[in-house]
């Protein structure tokens, strides 16, 4: 039987006008509610206490990105290596699968998770079976918008949007057409496109004047030859527009999509991410992203507040999942939240260019809390690695 859960002296952080400085305690109904937050709060007769010693409780990370369709796809890992034991409540599968194996990534996958997991559903009905062994997008057979329509109605309580990866790798000759046939239906759907930018064809530029408010633009700050946002001022300012009207821009880190030069200057420039992710998969599991407290540590390294990588982890990705954003440290909201240290720190980590950047802070997870429950959490440690210089696999060098 679920006991009541005390939090004992933590500050909260994330929650707007319930943040203070000051720790307090938060107590937790046994039917995962909470019931009252404030000073030196009594525990009722057996419950659990979780002692934070000033640790901060923040909303439940959301991570807006990643590949969890485990045994259905060739890239993808587990929930349970990204989730509530990395700080992760809820996870957001970016694609992993399209209309014709969805059934198997919610019965299999979604209903046994101890996380909640929502997904992007792929435009292309195959999803990513082998990856880009046999990309998803090579024909036109390989979109059927009856049936796409049909999946997400069925499953509209977990499917959140559509997902399209535009790049010339999985694209072939299609160039933006994909894109386009997936915002339309995304828009007959009324749900957010999230867009993968990547190697062009199509442009950047291309794909974010097909976009429109509440859509996503994911790897957002790629480094990848002609997909960069630095390296020609119409883009960055096009990029600038469209996030001032409501376009969103997401990490997506992965092992091919972020740079730290590229994320340094737009964030400098005034165009900081709305929302952070990891874009974990097989091969960026063990480096370079590792896992969603390493990711958000390297966002708060090139320029981001505290206060700005803890929202853009959790407030800002709950809106596009259209999840309670508000309220949630009230009494009576259901307990999701993430518990966590800010630690000093000599850490090197790389970006997915595989070049380096020495943290002095780091975001240590402690637990994750759903309902009444507290799992403990830590960040991922994989055995030391490092990356080839001349062809960026990994090797072995100490990535923390």
């Amino acid at each position: 039987m679920q006991q009541a859960l005390l939090l004992r002296e933590v500050r909260p952080i994330g929650f707007g006008a319930a943040d203070q400085a000051a720790p307090l305690d938060v107590l937790i109904g046994a039917d995962g509610h909470i019931l009252a937050r404030g000073p030196n709060l009594p525990p009722p007769p057996g419950a659990n206490i979780w002692e934070g010693r000033g640790a901060y409780v923040s909303p439940g990370w959301v991570d807006l990105h990643t590949h969890v369709w485990w045994g259905g796809t060739s890239g993808s890992i587990r929930p349970a290596e990204c989730g509530v034991i990395r700080g992760v409540t809820t996870m957001v599968d970016a694609g992993s699968s399209g209309e014709a194996s969805f059934k198997g990534f919610r019965e299999f996958i979604i209903k046994p998770a101890k996380e909640r997991v929502l997904a992007f559903l792929n435009i292309g009905s195959i999803g990513l079976v082998a990856g880009n062994r046999v990309p998803e997008l090579q024909a036109n057979h390989f979109i059927d918008i009856d049936r796409t329509i049909a999946c997400v109605e069925a499953n509209r309580d977990v499917i959140i949007g559509i997902k399209v990866r535009a790049s010339h790798v999985i694209l072939g000759g299609w160039g933006i057409t994909p894109v386009k046939v997936a915002k339309k239906v995304a828009k007959i759907l009324k749900l957010p496109l999230m867009v993968h930018v990547g190697e062009p064809p199509p442009l950047y530029d291309e794909v974010l004047e097909v976009l429109g408010p509440g859509d996503v633009v994911t790897h957002c700050f790629n480094g990848k030859k002609g997909g960069s946002i630095i390296e020609d001022e119409d883009l960055f300012q096009l990029a600038a527009r469209c996030a001032a009207e409501g376009i969103r821009l997401d990490i997506g880190h992965g092992a091919a999509s972020f740079s730290f030069e590229v994320g340094r200057v737009a964030i400098a420039r005034g165009l900081p991410p709305f929302s952070i992710s990891t874009d974990l998969h097989a091969r960026s599991l063990d480096g370079p992203v590792w896992d969603m407290a390493t990711t958000m540590s390297k966002v708060m390294a090139l320029g981001l507040s505290l206060e700005q990588v803890i929202r853009a982890s959790s407030i800002a990705p709950m809106e596009v999942c259209r999840l309670p954003s508000e309220g949630l440290l009230e009494s009576g909201a259901r307990a999701e939240l993430t518990l966590f240290d800010v630690v000093d720190a000599d850490v090197q980590v790389v970006d997915s260019m595989r070049q380096p950047l020495r943290l002095s802070r780091f975001i240590e997870p402690r637990a994750s809390v759903i309902g009444a429950e507290a799992i403990p959490a830590t960040r991922h440690k994989a055995p030391p690695q490092q990356f080839c210089t001349c062809c960026g696999q990994p090797s072995k060098l100490a990535a923390s």
